[in-house]
C-alpha cells in the first residue's frame, strides 16, 4: 500500500494496471464503492440506498453516462484497481478497465466505504487487523434483509474487523462520527446472529487473524449493492471488486461529525 500517494497518483497507478486492495492507501482521503446501473432502474436503486443508509450511504450520484464528478478528477471506468461486471445478475467479468462494457445510460452511484474511518480508528488506538496483516477486509452476506425498493432487493453485506474487547466502545464511538461512510457497527459479537456460519470463510475479501482478546465487530458494507444486483438481476451492472475501491479527492474529515 501507499499511504503517502495523492489520490491522483493512486488513480494513475490503477489506470496503468496496478491491481491491489486499497485499504491503507492515500491517508486522509475518502474511498468509495461504485455501482453503475441502467437509468431505467436508477430511481429504484436510489430509493433502495435511501431506505438502507447504513450499508448504502450515498456520497454522490453521477448523471447517466458521466464518468467523473465533483468527488474525483478522473474516470470511474479506468481508475479502480479491479471491477466486476454483472449481466442479468451473473458475474461475467472482472476486468481492470470497463470502457468496453460502458453504456451511455449507466448511472454511477458512489457509496461510502468503511476504509474512510480506519485512519481515525488507528489514531484512537484501535488496531486495524487486515491492514496490519496486509490482506483484504473480510466481508459477509448476512441473513438480514434490506428494505426493498421497486425492482431492487437483497441481503445486507457487512465488513468485519477484530477489535480488542477493551476497545470496542472506542471503535463504536469513533465510527459513529462517520455516518456517511457506514457509521457505527451494526453488530458486535456472535456472527451467528447475522447468519454468518464461519468467519474464516468470508463471501468477499480475505480471512483475517484474530489476536487474543479480540471480538468480531461488524459494519454495514458497500458491497450490499452487489448482493442486490445478484438477487435482482438487472441487465447490466458494473461495480468495483470488493476491497478495490475508488479513491476520491474528498478528505475523510469532510465526513466526520464533530459533535459525536
Amino acid at each position: 500500500m501507499s499511504r503517502s500517494d495523492t489520490p491522483t497518483a493512486a488513480r494513475e497507478k490503477f489506470r496503468a494496471g496496478l491491481v491491489t486492495p486499497t485499504a491503507g492507501w492515500c491517508d486522509g482521503y475518502t474511498q468509495a464503492n461504485l455501482i453503475a446501473v441502467p437509468q431505467d432502474i436508477a430511481w429504484d436503486f436510489l430509493l433502495f440506498a435511501q431506505r438502507n443508509p447504513q450499508p448504502c450511504p450515498v456520497l454522490d450520484v453521477l448523471e447517466a453516462g458521466s464518468v467523473s464528478g465533483p468527488l474525483l478528477d478522473g474516470d470511474i471506468r479506468t481508475d479502480i484497481p479491479r471491477y466486476r461486471v454483472y449481466v442479468d445478475g451473473e458475474l461475467s467479468d472482472e476486468p481492470t478497465d470497463v470502457r468496453e462494457w460502458w453504456r451511455d445510460d449507466l448511472v454511477g452511484f458512489l457509496i461510502g466505504c468503511s476504509f474512510t474511518f480506519e485512519r481515525a480508528l488507528g489514531a484512537a488506538g484501535v488496531p486495524v487487523r487486515h491492514v496490519e496483516q496486509g490482506v483484504n477486509v473480510p466481508m459477509y452476506r448476512t441473513s438480514v434483509r434490506c428494505r426493498p425498493a421497486g425492482a431492487i432487493s437483497g441481503p445486507m453485506v457487512v465488513s468485519m474487523r477484530p477489535v480488542p474487547q477493551a476497545l470496542v466502545e472506542t471503535a463504536v464511538r469513533v465510527t459513529a462520527a462517520y455516518p456517511a461512510v457506514h457509521g457505527a457497527p451494526v453488530h458486535v459479537g456472535d456472527p451467528r446472529e447475522l447468519g454468518i456460519r464461519d468467519l474464516d470463510a468470508p463471501d468477499y475479501g480475505d480471512p483475517v487473524r484474530f489476536e487474543p482478546g479480540d471480538v468480531p465487530v461488524f459494519w454495514g458494507c458497500g458491497v450490499t449493492p452487489q448482493a442486490a444486483v445478484v438477487e435482482s438481476k438487472p441487465a447490466l451492472a458494473i461495480s468495483h471488486a470488493p476491497g478495490h475501491m475508488l479513491i476520491t479527492d474528498a478528505e475523510d474529515e469532510h465526513y466526520r461529525i464533530r459533535h459525536v
